[in-house]
């Protein structure tokens, strides 16, 4: 009778237990013992939470670990530590308010105190970044582009090499007009047809793609280029972009802690906000500095005798091969046409400063002998 009871009731003991392989868990009930008392050793097990050994090596450093019932009292009653309603309260608090006119208080005072004028062009800006935080980061970007140009397979051009030996002979007249000379210059071109760019890190360091002579027709576009480069290092454009990122990031997270006092505000302010700020304050400073590098390096290959008429042919050579540049608005730098528009209405005053430069004895036989084959002059005369 007893042995019927109990095979009758199997079938519900097992789909009560559940499967696991662990060595705590209790075996089926056995003739000869209470049925009653394994059912209530049962069902404390139950309510107990399930501890899961795993297999390890017995030398491993990793504890095993604890599975608890979903059905757990203090699962069920489980609440967040900081509540939307608490943080909706610490915002709204004076004390709370009386830190923020602080904090914006002191920004302004420390905006305001870090306030420079930009050499040549006259515009006031906001820096807080000194010459040699400028000349650290400088020096990794530096390491950083010789690491990848060798590790990519590429090679730079030997000194030797008609292009090198042209970047040097232009960085010779752009130097001492550039208020540089103490710069430890060195100047690389990189191997690339495909690319059509150059750049000048702090500290004087000259990094010229292959691919830009492809656009580049004589010295003067080539000042063009170099003179432009030069001059976000004359204007101290990496310290301004090092400083405003600093400013940006603190509006961010301004934003971010303000918008938790709205419900759904972080998940807009994280999906749009950065893009915004981005639009906003990053690439339209992008495309000042680039019109006022293209300001200075007018001038700058102006008083190094170079024809400033050169850079208006280069920017529309650009324009050109640059067909489909997505819109203004969009971008760090300004369009061609419009770099084209500016440096047109820049040129009577780059032909002026050359005029002043006492450039006819200081030009090259190469550039005196084109000009009076084109205006059909004689030199001996």
């Amino acid at each position: 009778m007893l042995s019927r009871r109990l095979l009758s009731m199997r079938p519900a003991l097992v789909r009560s237990w559940p499967a696991s392989r662990s060595s705590s868990a209790p075996q089926l009930p056995v003739l000869g013992r209470s049925v009653s008392s394994q059912i209530s050793k049962a069902a404390v097990w139950r309510s107990q939470p399930v501890q899961i050994r795993s297999r390890r090596h017995p030398f491993s450093t990793f504890s095993s670990r604890r599975y608890y019932d979903p059905n757990d009292h203090r699962l069920r009653t489980a609440r967040p530590v900081v509540t939307t309603g608490q943080l909706r309260r610490v915002i709204r608090s004076p004390s709370t308010h009386a830190v923020i006119v602080f904090a914006i208080a002191s920004a302004i005072a420390f905006y305001f105190y870090n306030i420079e004028v930009v050499p040549v062009s006259g515009r006031k800006r906001f820096n807080c970044f000194g010459e040699e935080s400028v000349n650290q980061v400088s020096e990794m970007q530096y390491k950083r582009v010789i690491y990848e140009v060798e590790s990519q397979g590429g090679r730079f051009l030997s000194d030797w090499d008609w292009r090198t030996i042209m970047v040097k002979r232009v960085m010779k007249r752009l130097i001492p007009v550039s208020g540089m000379e103490d710069e430890n210059w060195e100047v690389m071109v990189i191997d690339d047809p495909g690319t059509a760019n150059a750049f000048v890190l702090p500290g004087g360091k000259v990094f010229v793609f292959s691919g830009i002579f492809n656009m580049v027709k004589n010295e003067s576009a080539m000042a063009a280029v170099l003179g432009h480069e030069i001059a976000h290092n004359l204007a101290g454009h990496i310290a301004e972009r090092l400083s405003q990122s600093i400013g940006v990031n603190i509006l961010w997270g301004s934003l971010l802690f303000l918008s938790l006092a709205i419900p759904g505000g972080i998940f807009a302010v994280q999906f749009f906000g950065r893009g915004f700020l981005d639009i906003l304050f990053e690439r339209p400073m992008g495309r000042l500095q680039e019109s006022e590098a293209d300001y200075i390096g007018l001038m700058m290959m102006a008083e190094a005798c170079y024809d400033p008429r050169d850079a208006v042919d280069f920017w529309a050579r650009m324009d050109r091969a640059q067909q489909g540049e997505p819109p203004e608005w969009l971008s760090t730098h300004p369009s061609n046409r419009n770099r084209i528009e500016k440096i047109q209405g820049w040129l009577p005053k780059a032909i002026e400063k050359r005029e002043e430069s006492n450039c006819h004895g200081t030009q090259g036989f190469a550039e005196l002998f084109k000009r009076a084959m084109r205006q059909g002059i004689v030199l001996s005369e």
